[in-house]
């Protein structure tokens, strides 16, 4: 398991406190604010920590301050409902004394019913695609803040199929689809591989709004952060093996963007389907 992979995995498995009470840290990474993605998984385990014989099958989540890596984030959990075939439960993420995440989580025994699915869209594998190794070295020219993005350490693997954006960013229909899994082999457990997507759902989600006004989510004249992310997951997968993460932006407007997402595995099966909404801001210049 790769160093980054092996700290993820590390920040996931939550300390319990009290019933209904868990701790999560942050990794070291220098960011300024806590990534979203990782107050999204943290939040599912504390969920899933309280659930037994059941998975998650939706989320649905509500950033409202940007969160403090330097310091621990607790997870308050609510038993708001077990019932026969669902469990509901609402998870307050808290840093300072004051809530930074919401988050309502559903889970669902399972059980068989209707089956049907939209078809992948027909894209390269993730073999046919610059391998990190090979992003590292084609993206020698590009601006700094963007080359130490795909340079870093990442427990998930990234490979879009087209990376066209980021070596000339151009106005365009505002879609795109990205290739990913986690770095190495997570255990077998269906909801280490659910906290890991939803981790994985938040890197690339928001960006593809930007598409259609030819910008990125590397712009210093930019102001971006997520406001709620809901994620669905309609089968089992692992997210250790390729899934293909297809993405476009119906709307963006008072300066919020909207993207949606389906994820598929290699083979075409429709595993989850990701929405979210965020800010963006135009930087006011100072005078």
């Amino acid at each position: 398991m790769t160093n980054a992979l092996e700290n993820l995995v590390s920040i996931l498995n939550l300390e319990q406190l009290e019933y209904n009470l868990f701790r999560g840290d942050s990794p070291r990474n220098g960011w300024q604010r806590v990534f979203g993605g990782q107050v999204i998984g943290q939040a599912l385990v504390a969920a899933e920590r309280t659930v037994t014989d059941r998975n998650a099958h939706s989320l649905h989540g509500y950033f409202m301050r940007p969160g403090d890596p330097k310091v621990p984030i607790i997870y308050e959990v609510d038993r708001i409902r077990d019932g026969k075939s669902f469990n509901t439960r609402r998870v307050v993420a808290i840093q300072h004394g004051q809530a930074i995440f919401s988050m309502s989580v559903s889970f669902h025994k399972e059980e068989s019913g209707f089956d049907h699915q939209i078809p992948m869209p027909d894209v390269p594998l993730p073999e046919d695609l610059p391998s990190d190794d090979e992003l590292k070295i084609n993206l020698k020219n590009l601006p700094d803040n963007i080359r130490r993005y795909w340079e870093r350490e990442r427990p998930i693997d990234l490979r879009p199929v087209d990376m066209s954006r980021y070596l000339e960013p151009k106005k365009g229909t505002p879609f795109q689809n990205i290739w990913m899994r986690s770095t190495s082999t997570l255990p077998d457990d269906v909801a280490t591989h659910q906290c890991v997507l939803a981790y994985a759902s938040d890197f690339t989600l928001l960006d593809t709004a930007l598409i259609a006004h030819g910008r990125m989510m590397f712009d210093p004249n930019l102001m971006m952060a997520s406001l709620d992310h809901s994620i669905w997951f309609h089968r089992k997968f692992r997210a250790d093996e390729w899934l293909l993460y297809s993405q476009d932006s119906p709307n963006a407007s008072n300066a919020r963007g909207f993207s949606r997402g389906s994820i598929f595995t290699r083979d075409g099966i429709l595993v989850a389907s990701v929405a979210q909404e965020g800010l963006i801001r135009e930087r006011r210049t100072k005078t």
